[in-house]
Order: C-alpha cells, then structure tokens, then sequence
C-alpha cells in the first residue's frame, strides 16, 4: 500500500535528516516505526503526508509511492484526498472550538452532506463515547486523553485508508495508553485502516503491530515482525530498559548503549 524507497529527506537543502530509509505498510496492517527522540520518526511521517513544506524540508532523493502512485512532491491536501490522514505529535486540537467543531473541521475537505456528517460523527462517537458527552466542551479543557481520542476522531472524519500516527502515547499514564491502542486496533480490524504508528513507547506499539522497524540518526537499523522484535534483547533493553532477567537498568547503565548495540556490529 505505501512503499518509502531509499528516501533521503534535507532541510533548507542543507540539513541531512533522513539517509536512505526504506518502509513498507501492507494494506490491512500494522507497522510500527520505533526510536529515541530526534531520530528521525516525525520527519518520515511528515514526507509521506507532504507536511515537510512549512519547515522548508524536501524529498531530495528515492521515492513515496501510495498504491502504485508516487506521492513525494504532491501538496498535503492532494495526499489527504487519497486517503493518508497524519495525527501529529502533542494532541493538537483546536483549543478555542467545541469537540463537536473539531469533529467538523476534520469532514471540511470532503465536504459532506449534513446527514453524512451526523453519520460519520456517529461512527467517531462509537470508538469514543466519552466524547460524545463532552461534545459541547471547548477542546483546550479537555483531559489530555480526550484531547488524544479527539485528534484521532477528527482524523477519522475524512475517511481514511492509512493513518500517520504520531507518538499517540505521550505524555499519558499507563491506562489511557492501553485504551488509546486498543481502539487503534479496533479501527484496523473493524474499518480496515491500515496505520504507520510512530513511537518511544515500544512496548505499546509492538504488542499491535504486524511488522516493526527501528530508527536511529535518520536510518533503519532493524525491522522484523512486532513478535519477532518484542523478544529481541536489544529491544527489550534499549527501549524497554529491561534486561534478561527483566529488571528495569538505571539511566545511568545503558546511557552509553550506542558503544554495544548488537546491530551496529
């Protein structure tokens, strides 16, 4: 469904961020993108949803290929058509408009019916019956759990066929992840959405993920099946902080870890 081949992404054509990675998201599935901070995770999604332009970056090489069309170039709102919504990082919802104006403005591109609209605020509210209660609330008070449900209703508003999710676990506790990425589940098997999900929380994102792949300084550096890589040493110590025997390590322990990583050789 979505092929990232070898992309090299700059900033200011001078800013090397991405070198070569290469991603694939079956139709259907779950694919996880896991790293640390800065490794490049938002700026992948940002080259397949065409949101690069405001910070002045670019595709400079390889290709972004959305069911057989190349979409690297195209303009955001041509790539939403297509079915590609993104979740962007830090629940941005739009703090001044009701939850229900929020559910609106994410239609406004398709420009729905008024029956289609109810329709489709339904089905959101089915996924998210808590906001349906709050639907008169301005969004900026909302709980930073609504406010994450939210921004994922809002992407549902214009049908999406793959969904950019992006660090959808920060900031939250422990609970509130575990029921935002069990309705991320629900929505793939239940609307058939296939999704990219982008992560620091590995656990959360590998225990829903079809296949996995590990970002470090703007390459992937490790990918197999989310089974495969929820039992692998390294991930289990250098994103989960766990060793062997599954005690958590300090900071101070595996600060240093670039110096063993087996996949760095």
């Amino acid at each position: 469904m979505l092929v990232l081949n070898n992309i090299e992404v700059k900033y200011q054509n001078i800013i090397l961020v991405l070198r070569g990675v290469t991603i694939e998201v079956p139709e259907g599935k779950i694919v996880s993108l896991l790293g640390a901070n800065g490794a490049g995770k938002s700026t992948t999604l940002k080259a397949i949803s065409g949101m690069l332009y405001p910070d002045e970056g670019k595709v400079t090489d390889g290709s972004i290929e959305y069911n057989g069309i190349r979409i690297d170039g195209l303009r955001t709102k041509a790539i939403v058509d297509m079915g590609i919504v993104q979740i962007m990082e830090g629940r941005r919802t739009l703090e001044q408009l009701t939850v229900q104006e929020n559910l609106i403005a994410g239609a406004i591109g398709r420009n729905p019916t008024r029956g289609e609209l109810k329709k489709d605020m339904d089905r959101v509210y089915s996924f998210f019956p808590g906001l349906k209660d709050a639907k008169n609330q301005t969004s900026g008070y909302l709980s930073g759990g609504e406010q994450q449900q939210l921004v994922v209703g809002r992407g549902l508003m214009s049908h999406p066929k793959l969904m950019l999710l992006d660090e959808a676990s920060l900031g939250l506790a422990p609970l509130l992840v575990k029921e935002i990425y069990a309705i991320i589940e629900r929505l793939n098997k239940e609307e058939n959405i296939s999704l990219l999900v982008v992560e620091q929380n590995a656990q959360a994102a590998l225990n829903i993920a079809d296949y996995g792949y590990v970002m470090e300084n703007g390459r992937i550096v490790l990918d197999d099946t989310g089974l495969n890589l929820l039992a692998n040493e390294d991930i289990k110590e250098f994103y989960m902080g766990l060793t062997q025997v599954g005690e958590k390590k300090s900071y101070k322990t595996i600060k240093h870890y670039k110096r063993r990583k087996r996949w760095l050789g």
